[in-house]
Order: C-alpha cells, then structure tokens, then sequence
C-alpha cells in the first residue's frame, strides 16, 4: 500500500502571481460600466476572479485618473503619506536622544 502524500503536499509546486497591464485592468472596467456585462460574467470571460474585478470597479471609481498606477508606482498622496511616516520616524528618534541627553545633564548636575 502507497502512502505517499497527494501533490498538495509536494513543495515544488507553487502559485505564481498573475500581473495584469494597466489596459488590460481598464478594458474590464470598461466592459462592465460601459457595456452592461455584468462583473461575474466578465470576470469569468476574463479568467479572473470577480472580487479582482470588483475592487478594479471600485478604484476606477474613486479616481479615474489616478486608477492602477503601475508596478511600484504611488499615488500623489499615498507618496504624501509615505514622507510623512518618515519624517514621524525622524521626529520621534531625534526626541528620544534629546529625552537621553537630557536625563545624562540632569544626573551630571546633581
């Protein structure tokens, strides 16, 4: 009798992630506001999954503009928010040393 595991267990067998082009995340937006299809259906044609689909409807919606900027690319703000966590961090270590270097005097003068 057999009792090797079944291949969900073999580790050589991994999911890649799919990587879709800012037309293409368009195009199916497109063919669900424009003409009628409905998100499974398109989602299904597409070979995506309808959750994909439906965020991809959602962030057309919010800012068709600024909609699927690219690989590793940010929105203005999300940049905006970015230099602001950094610069939150800066503050935060200068005034630790500055605590640091304050508690050393205040023994050093005792």
């Amino acid at each position: 009798m057999d009792t090797e595991i079944g291949c969900f267990m073999k580790p050589e067998v991994t999911m890649q992630r799919r990587r879709f082009s800012r037309e293409f995340k368009l195009e199916a937006v497109k063919l669900v506001r424009e003409r009628g299809v409905s998100a499974a259906q398109a989602a299904r044609d597409l070979d995506v999954h309808e959750n994909v689909l439906r965020k991809w409807i959602k962030e057309f919606g919010s800012d068709p503009a600024q909609a699927f900027p690219g690989h590793g690319q940010m929105k203005p703000e999300q940049q905006e928010i970015e230099r602001l966590r950094r610069e939150v961090n800066k503050l935060k270590a200068e005034r630790d040393i500055l605590k640091k270097a304050a508690a050393f005097f205040a023994r050093e003068a005792t």
